[in-house]
């Protein structure tokens, strides 16, 4: 026999947990599934700024404002913008008074699983697939051969969900865009150059086609990307099991950059970590289907230069979650009222994210970012 829930939620991220929390704000029990054996099984990535009109009126929806306010990193909101030679065109320090604070995605992770009822989260549980059932409800299979059925399901289960084909057909498409991650560890101790340049909120060096975005972390590290915008197949020349020659492979791209940038790949701490973007279309949607809807990536993949991804995704939970609490009994109104919201928002935020990645990567870049803080865009 298929386990039977209510409402079931597949991936455990910030969208889903959101959603989670705030069913259970209103007392509506939720099962979420989620393929990682446990929540400490990867890292969650670095430091994410939560928007007040979004993030932070998620955060607010589910309860946990003021415990958010207690994990927010001091400073974060600090912003550099260089160009190639390293010649500072923008900054600007954290006064505390920004409406964008900086978090550890970890940290705000913890905050959302902390908040749920132990059981609430099933770990380990790979979804390989689901179908429609009629009648509103859908059944789903777990890698394990197991399966549950659900009233409700929702994808929030990322860039390659498993649920969004019971909606559309859309998948992701490279953004034109790779990221390599590193660090540079104690970087006040060990690479205090590196934090005089680029400081300790979020800085960007930017040129034609390629760049770096760097954040100062809690720990003292710099987090760093190196971006590249490149075909895809660039990255995947390059052998990131050999630290050494990917290094140089990545500063063959940045010759003609300032020392103290090129430095910034040269000095990084362990291993590189290729990340290629990918997005769904901007103004991603599908026709209402019975019983199941789509939030966050699932539903509006978006590259990561507006700073809108993990902001829309909670936003995307709490509002699911606050339209289910307020349509009692009809499953079909809440989605909705939900997705009728949702869509609009999504390509607003997706639109402006493609834009973003464009600006950065111009060839006068730093300018078209510096127009768009100016409010040009």
């Amino acid at each position: 026999m298929a386990t039977q829930h209510s409402i079931a939620i597949v991936g455990a991220g910030l969208g889903g947990l959101a959603l989670a929390r705030v069913l259970h704000v209103h007392g509506i029990p939720a099962t979420v599934y989620e393929a990682e054996a446990s929540p400490a099984v990867r890292t969650q990535g670095g430091l994410l700024d939560i928007h007040e009109d979004s993030g932070q009126a998620a955060l607010r929806a589910a309860g946990l404002y003021e415990e958010f306010r207690a994990i927010v990193h001091p400073g974060g909101q600090g912003m550099r913008v260089l160009d190639k030679d390293a010649v500072v065109h923008l900054s600007e320090d954290d006064d505390g008074e920004g409406g964008r604070p900086e978090v550890e995605r970890g940290d705000l992770r913890d905050l959302l699983l902390g908040s749920l009822p132990p059981d609430t989260v099933r770990w380990g549980a790979k979804v390989t697939g689901a179908r429609p059932l009629g009648g509103g409800r859908h059944e789903v299979a777990l890698a394990d051969g197991s399966t549950f059925t659900a009233g409700l399901l929702v994808g929030a289960d990322g860039a390659w969900s498993r649920i969004r084909p019971l909606v559309s057909d859309a998948s992701p498409a490279y953004a034109g865009v790779s990221l390599v991650e590193a660090d540079l560890l104690d970087a006040d101790i060990r690479h205090p150059g590196h934090v005089a340049l680029l400081g300790r909120g979020f800085a960007q060096a930017l040129g034609p086609g390629k760049g770096f975005l760097a954040h100062g972390e809690p720990d003292g590290s710099l987090h760093v990307y190196i971006a590249l915008r490149t075909p895809p197949d660039t990255l995947a020349g390059i052998d990131f099991s050999d630290t050494r020659a990917a290094k140089a492979a990545l500063l063959g791209h940045f010759a003609d950059w300032d020392e103290r940038l090129r430095s910034l790949i040269a000095d990084a701490d362990g291993a590189l970590v290729p990340r290629p973007l990918y997005a769904l279309p901007v103004g991603h949607r599908w026709d209402r289907v019975p019983g199941v809807t789509l939030l966050g990536d699932a539903a509006h993949l978006m590259s990561p230069f507006a700073g809108e991804g993990a902001n829309i995704a909670l936003l995307d939970g709490a509002e699911l979650g606050e339209a289910v609490a307020a349509h009692p009994g009809d499953t079909e109104a809440a989605l909705a009222a939900y997705e009728r919201a949702m869509f609009p928002r999504a390509e607003t935020a997706a639109a402006a994210s493609a834009l973003s990645l464009d600006l950065s990567f111009r060839e006068d870049a730093p300018h078209g970012v510096l127009e768009m803080f100016a409010g040009a865009y």
